[in-house]
């Protein structure tokens, strides 16, 4: 099930900093070879797009991506001239990744409804028709720096969210696990479920399975002294994994070579080439980047 797309590496930013750390964390991931920097939309995080933006202007060739919106907190019309404006001052290189939001105390503390998984996924496929219709139209105003808006990422685990990822996607992104209904809480996925969802996503995808990137969230890095169990945050892990973190794809275990390993198999067995770690994974990361190139 391997992909001919190249292999590449992101790093989703969260930890709020001085506008002098931010950009010292960026080209840091730059000089890492992290091929893409992400920005977290959660309260008490950085707004994604201004720091998108310095992020631009602190680096020289790296992509920056929003990794996820929470679209439900967005008006379309308003979302377009966000993205459009900032694809054009940071001259082409956003990704846009938009999620259906799951925090329901995000929401509660926006005085946002918190419909359900159902109807935020039809918001988020509204909003996704309406960037496209007005980033197509010659007359729209902001321009984005291309003439069909930045290359879109949609990210989730469900059916129906993933339906509109297979029809409207670029990259489809697996955050390697589901959360529970509040969002306060995320279940790890082992090999037999990732498989399945994997599946799922080719079936949709049809002629357009090689083309459409497959991105996976991983949520752990674990060093080899740490490598018995997977960390107590993410408990529980589903049967199939046999309560080992060799077998739950969203996690890495062991030596910057058996990490290497690990990519190259989730690869072969899931087609995935896009793969993201947490910022304060990063450091520890960036000598499998090498590793693998």
């Amino acid at each position: 099930m391997s992909s001919q797309l190249p292999l590449r590496f992101g790093v989703n930013m969260f930890v709020p900093g001085s506008v002098h750390e931010w950009r010292a964390k960026c080209r840091r991931a730059e000089e890492l070879g992290f091929d893409v920097v992400g920005v977290a939309d959660h309260l008490g995080f950085p707004a994604p797009f201004p720091a998108i933006v310095l992020a631009a202007e602190a680096t020289e060739r790296i992509r920056l991506t929003t990794f996820v919106l929470n679209t439900p907190f967005y008006n379309p019309a308003l979302l377009a001239r966000d993205v459009a404006s900032t694809d054009q001052f940071i001259e082409g290189r956003l990704e846009l990744g938009l999620g259906a939001g799951y925090v329901k105390a995000e929401f509660d503390t926006a005085e946002i409804p918190f419909p359900s998984g159902g109807k935020r996924v039809e918001q988020l496929e509204r909003t996704v028709t309406t960037l496209r219709g007005l980033f197509e139209d010659p007359a729209y105003q902001p321009r984005p720096a291309r003439a069909s808006g930045p290359p879109l990422l949609i990210a989730g685990w469900g059916d129906r969210l993933l339906r509109v990822a297979a029809t409207h996607a670029d990259i489809i992104a697996f955050p390697g696990g589901w959360a529970n209904a509040t969002g306060d809480a995320l279940h790890l996925a082992g090999s037999a479920q990732m498989e399945e969802r994997i599946t799922y996503v080719r079936g949709l995808l049809g002629d357009r399975a090689d083309s459409v990137e497959l991105n996976l969230l991983i949520q752990q890095v674990v060093p080899p002294s740490d490598g018995a169990s997977v960390p107590d945050r993410f408990a529980p892990v589903p049967p199939d994994a046999d309560h080992s973190p060799d077998e739950v794809p969203s996690v890495l275990v062991g030596t910057p070579g058996d990490m290497a390993q690990q990519i190259k198999e989730r690869r072969e067995r899931y087609g995935f080439t896009y793969f993201t770690i947490m910022e304060y994974n990063m450091e520890q990361f960036a000598p499998v980047i090498a590793a693998l190139r």
